[in-house]
């Protein structure tokens, strides 16, 4: 018994046509063709694949065989596959990106990055992104390098040789302990207090930064790349350490951190900006998510008595 022939695209659209219209009447209208010719399409592709898709008999209305609807997922992937293929070339031809890599400081709200990166899917379905999250002069770093094309940097891109900023919105970063820390039950911090204490700080391994330290007052440190680790050893109590606070409200609500009212050491103000090369501009793509965290940081109200990190 020899195997199935190769149905062609014709062939498959004709079939959905008639799936989706109810009839052959009906799928001849919606392609413009005649009703003998959406009948003969459809003989073709049956002897093709040596299956019957259409029982025909005793009603108007061709319903589909167990094979048929076998056959139905296949052909609507095709479909579904070819139109994708036509956007992906056509973005092409008018200059859209094929993929997009996006750098983002480990400090930016996820909240945010989820929301711009669900509308991004929506507005740019055919366009592929690869996400980098990176901690301090990392982002800028990828950046230069050229393996992001935009960036959305901490406050460490400002000045950088090559490189163009745009403004994107601040985050509060506060002093928290875990409750049992003894910093944190102290009734009143007094200065310096926190240089006697391990302070847990965010690293990375950058040329930008490398032997740079940022908001480092002990002699104590544990340092990581990983933000999500300084978190997690700040619950366990091993340390002091600055955080944004979006990032740990939660925590203060439940009381696994507090926040430390260190009079020498309050927090600060960490600010993003946008970033991509001066001579590699962004194309729609990158273009449209750079904006988008641009308009998004305007809104962000900063937390009153706290300078600039």
């Amino acid at each position: 018994m020899s195997g199935p022939g190769t149905p062609t695209l014709d062939q498959l659209r004709v079939f959905l046509a008639v799936v989706e219209a109810g009839s052959f009447a009906a799928a001849g209208r919606r392609l413009n063709r005649a009703v003998s010719v959406v009948s003969y399409g459809i003989g073709n592709l049956e002897d093709q694949l040596g299956l019957r898709l259409f029982d025909r008999e005793g009603t108007r209305k061709p319903q589909l065989t167990v094979a048929g609807r076998a056959v139905l997922s296949e052909a609507r992937g095709i479909a579904h596959g070819i139109d994708e293929l036509r956007a992906k070339v056509k973005g092409l031809l008018e200059g859209l990106e094929a993929e997009v890599n996006l750098a983002v400081d480990v400090m930016l709200p996820a909240e945010r990055l989820g929301r711009i990166l669900r509308e991004f899917a929506v507005a740019y379905p055919t366009v592929a992104l690869r996400l980098h999250v990176e901690a301090l002069g990392a982002v800028t770093a990828l950046v230069l390098d050229g393996k992001a094309v935009v960036g959305i940097s901490g406050p460490l891109a400002a000045g950088v040789e090559g490189v163009d900023c745009n403004s994107a919105g601040s985050v509060a970063l506060v002093p928290v302990a875990a409750p049992d820390h003894e910093l944190a039950r102290m009734e009143r911090i007094p200065p310096g207090a926190g240089r006697n204490f391990t302070q847990l700080v965010l690293t990375d391994r950058s040329p930008l930064t490398e032997g740079q330290d940022f908001s480092v007052m002990s002699t104590r440190t544990w340092r990581l790349a990983d933000l999500g680790a300084k978190h997690a050893l700040l619950r366990e109590g091993i340390g002091w350490g600055n955080m944004p606070l979006p990032l740990i409200q939660p925590d203060l609500v439940a009381g696994t951190l507090k926040q430390l009212a260190m009079p020498d050491h309050p927090g600060g103000i960490y600010r993003f900006a946008g970033v991509w090369r001066r001579d590699t501009p962004p194309g729609p793509a990158a273009s449209w998510l750079l904006n988008r965290f641009v308009e998004l940081g305007r809104d962000d109200r900063e937390a009153a008595g706290l300078g600039d990190i």
